[in-house]
């Protein structure tokens, strides 16, 4: 999507451009105290926290980014979209702007990423996972949808395709609903206005094409990190089974169910969220 975001996009009173070798980065930064760093999904942008950053920068300095190639993020390496450079990439970021995070928040995909990203730190920041995709494909999709997504990544106009037969307001809003969401009108309109951008598509492709979690998976076990996943119960995206096959794997974490909010939770519920966030960081959650 084109620099600067438009006036009237989430929060873009507080949006800044970030050269930060290779990428040209989308950030979000407000509030001041510990420092919390928010990660979307696959497909997402800073948008999916538009209603959690001001609760949490009532107490927190907060920082939101766009992934390479999506959102506002310009790319400006078309390899380094995959888990471990994505992870690389925001530690340089981080560093070159001083950030030492307490906290890494990330959605979906975006959990991953958090996890990764912690362990590049020392102290190592705690993490929240909203929903977090923390599972290889089975069977036949693992077998199909890397390949799949590496070929439209490749081949010419796939991407503007893409964008100009999904962005109407009906298959926007059968994606959404699939979710397990309802984050209403107005979210679905800001998801259409990112499907509608090829740019972004493309990004979001190559991601896909290049996700890999077999080497996070393999350390689950040693990560010396402590971990809250925020499960939403009508999650239909990513089955609230993952987070605690996942948790039960590592050292420090646990899992917390959000009844009757669905992958979106973030969106559909940013008060809930704000308030688990909040306990968690002050070890004041209640016992399972």
């Amino acid at each position: 999507m084109r620099w600067p975001p438009p006036h009237d996009w989430p929060l873009a009173a507080i949006s800044r451009k970030i050269y930060c070798r290779p990428h040209r980065w989308h950030v979000q930064e407000t509030g001041t105290g510990p420092t919390v760093i928010c990660l979307h999904g696959a497909g997402g942008s800073t948008h999916s926290f538009r209603a959690l950053i001001p609760l949490l920068a009532r107490d927190h300095h907060v920082i939101a980014l766009d992934l390479p190639g999506q959102g506002f993020t310009q790319l400006g390496a078309r390899h380094r979209c995959g888990l471990e450079p994505t992870a690389a990439d925001i530690a340089a970021l981080c560093a070159r702007q001083g950030w030492r995070p307490a906290l890494v928040i990330g959605h979906s995909a975006g959990a991953a990423v958090a996890l990764r990203l912690a362990g590049l730190f020392d102290p190592v920041p705690r993490v929240v996972g909203i929903n977090p995709a923390l599972a290889r494909f089975d069977g036949l999709a693992g077998a199909l949808f890397p390949a799949l997504a590496r070929l439209l990544a490749v081949t010419p106009f796939t991407a503007a395709l893409f964008s100009r037969t999904t962005a109407t307001p009906a298959r926007i809003r059968s994606l959404i609903d699939s979710t397990g969401s309802d984050i209403g009108p107005e979210g679905q309109a800001l998801y259409r206005r990112l499907v509608a951008d090829a740019g972004h598509v493309d990004g979001t492709l190559l991601m896909m094409a290049q996700w890999n979690l077999d080497s996070l998976l393999a350390d689950l076990p040693d990560l010396e990190v402590s971990a809250l996943f925020l499960v939403g119960e009508r999650d239909a995206t990513v089955a609230p089974a993952v987070a605690m096959a996942a948790a039960a794997r590592m050292r420090d974490a646990r899992v917390e169910t959000l009844p009757k909010l669905g992958h979106l939770a973030h969106e559909e519920a940013p008060d809930i969220c704000a308030d688990r966030i909040r306990a968690f960081m002050a070890g004041t959650l209640a016992k399972p």
